[in-house]
């Protein structure tokens, strides 16, 4: 946020503002909460997450006790002024209960088809390199190697232009996240995260936004 835009935050009475936190790969909101000028100042200055509590009526430096600290990627005002949203690299759970995101409990609705799922699918996949192969297709897969992987992947690639080429909507889709998942399998046998196939796909076509 450049020095000028930092006038245009509109505080509350109290002097504070609230602060929207999202990761800034999964786009998943991680936590709502309140901020004053020196927090957001110290935020700048450190690249770090700092916020005000008012519980505690203290300046509040995300992590600096459980060591689950949120490192600043971009900070934006809304049109108005009176919110913040930090986009973050967290260092580990946002909430205090150990969830990744304070918003785990949900009231109503399905959060089915999020694309948020494929970087929750690919840690699932990394976690099976460690287990058996016994009750695992995916420790299989990695106790066989990356040759046949990649085989797979080109197995499940002809697979899904036949379908998308001649077969239904249904088949498609079916071949299609049989396709993602493999390849999600290789990228993780080769150690490439999600983040750097899709930094690569925004270098290509500049800011998405």
């Amino acid at each position: 946020m450049k020095s000028d835009q930092i006038e245009l935050i509109r505080y509350n009475d109290k002097g504070l503002v609230p602060v929207i936190v999202q990761h800034f790969y999964t786009g998943r909101v991680l936590m709502c909460a309140y901020a004053n000028r020196e927090a957001i100042e110290k935020t700048l200055n450190t690249g770090e997450m700092f916020f005000f509590s008012r519980s505690r009526q203290e300046l509040w430096h995300k992590g600096s006790t459980s060591g689950n600290t949120m490192e600043l990627v971009e900070l934006q005002v809304d049109c108005d002024g009176d919110c913040l949203l930090a986009r973050v690299k967290p260092m580990g759970p946002a909430c205090h209960t150990g969830a990744e995101s304070c918003f785990y409990r949900t009231i109503e609705g399905n959060s089915g088809g999020s694309v948020v799922f494929l970087e929750k699918l690919y840690r699932l996949i990394c976690s099976r390199k460690k287990a058996s192969p016994e009750t695992s297709y995916t420790s299989r897969l990695f106790q066989q190697g990356v040759r046949r992987i990649s085989q797979k992947i080109g197995e499940e690639g002809v697979e899904t232009a036949l379908a998308l080429s001649s077969g239904g909507t249904l088949e498609s889709i079916s071949e299609s996240a049989d396709l993602i998942y493999h390849l999600l399998v290789g990228l993780a046998a080769r150690d490439i995260t999600l983040e750097e196939v899709v930094r690569e796909l925004e270098s290509r076509h500049g800011d998405p936004r």
